[in-house]
Formats: C-alpha cells, sequence, structure tokens
C-alpha cells in the first residue's frame, strides 16, 4: 500500500486494488503537486463539505466516475449533481470491497458554497477511520481536540493518523500533539497547514511536541514511510 499526502488536506492511498482519494482540494491549493484533470481515483472519501475540501469532487468523480462516500447530508448533495455517492453517518462503519470505512466525530462546521446554489448545509463535519490490508489510517479532518479521540486510540490500532495544526479554523500545534497522546497512532503527519496566511505554522514546532509517536512532516506528494 502507498499512502501519500498531497497539500492542505489532500491525502492519496493507493491499494493493491484501488485508489482513494481523501479531501481532494487541488484547484486554488498553491501547495498541492497534483491536477484535478489527471486524477482517476475508484473512490472519493470527503470530511467535511467545506470548499476547502471537498475542492475538485464533482469534476473529478464525474470524469472517473468514482464512488464518493461522505457523511449524510452532503453525499444527498453531491448526489443532486450526478456523482455515484454512498451516505453514511458518524460512528457507522461499512464493508466495502477497498476496505472498511468509519467516520468520527470532528468538531467543526460543514457547508458548501457554490454560485449556483448559494450555501448550502452540508450535515456533520467528520473524521475517517480506514483499514484495508491490515493497516488503520486515521484521517481527522478538520477538528478541534476532543476528549474522546482517547476513545478512538483505545479502539483502533492507528498506524497512521493525519491531523490538522494550522490553528485558527481547527486544532494548533499544542492541541495535534495532545491528540496525539489521545489517538496513540504509529506515525502521525501534520496536515491543513501554510496553505492561507491564517493558518501558517511550522511543523517542525508540532514535532518537536509530539514525544509518542514518529512525526513524519511530508512534502506535497511524499509517501508516509510505513
Amino acid at each position: 500500500m502507498q499512502i501519500s499526502y498531497h497539500g492542505h488536506s489532500v491525502v492519496k492511498i493507493k491499494t493493491n486494488t484501488h485508489t482513494i482519494l481523501i479531501d481532494p482540494f487541488i484547484t486554488g491549493n498553491g501547495l498541492t503537486d497534483l491536477t484535478a484533470s489527471e486524477e482517476k481515483p475508484d473512490v472519493i472519501l470527503l470530511t467535511h463539505g467545506h470548499n476547502d475540501h471537498v475542492g475538485d469532487t464533482i469534476e473529478i468523480a464525474k470524469q472517473s466516475n468514482a464512488l464518493v462516500v461522505a457523511p449524510f447530508e452532503l453525499a444527498e448533495y453531491l448526489g443532486t449533481k450526478g456523482l455515484n455517492t454512498h451516505e453514511m453517518g458518524l460512528g457507522g462503519a461499512y464493508e466495502f470491497d477497498f476496505g472498511q470505512v468509519k467516520f468520527t466525530q470532528a468538531f467543526h462546521s460543514s457547508s458548501f458554497t457554490s454560485n449556483e446554489d448559494g450555501t448550502i448545509y452540508t450535515g456533520m463535519p467528520a473524521g475517517i477511520l480506514f483499514t484495508t490490508e491490515g493497516k488503520t489510517i486515521y484521517h481527522a479532518g478538520d477538528t478541534a481536540l476532543f476528549g474522546d479521540m482517547q476513545l478512538i486510540g483505545q479502539r483502533n490500532n492507528i498506524d497512521v493518523a493525519f491531523l490538522p495544526i494550522g490553528d485558527n479554523f481547527t486544532m494548533g500545534p499544542k492541541d495535534a500533539a495532545y491528540a496525539t497522546e489521545l489517538l496513540r497512532p504509529k506515525i502521525v503527519v501534520p496536515i491543513h497547514y501554510n496553505t492561507f496566511p491564517p493558518i501558517k505554522q511550522d511543523p517542525n514546532h508540532f514535532k518537536e511536541l509530539v514525544s509518542t509517536a514518529e512525526v513524519q512532516i511530508l512534502q506535497a506528494g511524499e509517501m508516509v514511510r510505513l
């Protein structure tokens, strides 16, 4: 399995049989190495409806016929755009042919804005627990620190956790470091920072604060070293 980071909160997972994209914000993302028109994933997983996470989902899903798995209201909205969607709720898991997806809670907000529809409420934000080929990947989405991260860590053997460190909209480095203690992953990768001025951070500061996991600071296109 290959797990790569592509700027902001974009993560790509390649298994033996499928390519999965998480939160494919490509157009307008000055830190990514991807081009939306070139992406052909089998599956897109979305944490919430904000434009810097839904990103190019509609274009990519239409050109690749990807299945879009998302929280209920967001999936329902994207279904009205002609996408093939699977709706899920927080706390629920589902076994797909590409792996198991389970949505966790996240403390944030969720809406999508377009010229056509204005601003649409897209339900609860979420984190994602994705398990495949014997590995469990946790993508926290956009979230504040919350105590039930300890339950997530106790009930799941997390190999890699992707945690936001940008502050302002999400956890900052100190809270993300404490979240790492609660989640107990083997590897943690900082995400959601430096894309815009309000979330400018030094990931090395986050690394200095973490003592319970291996911190891997990745540039766009680099892979997690499992």
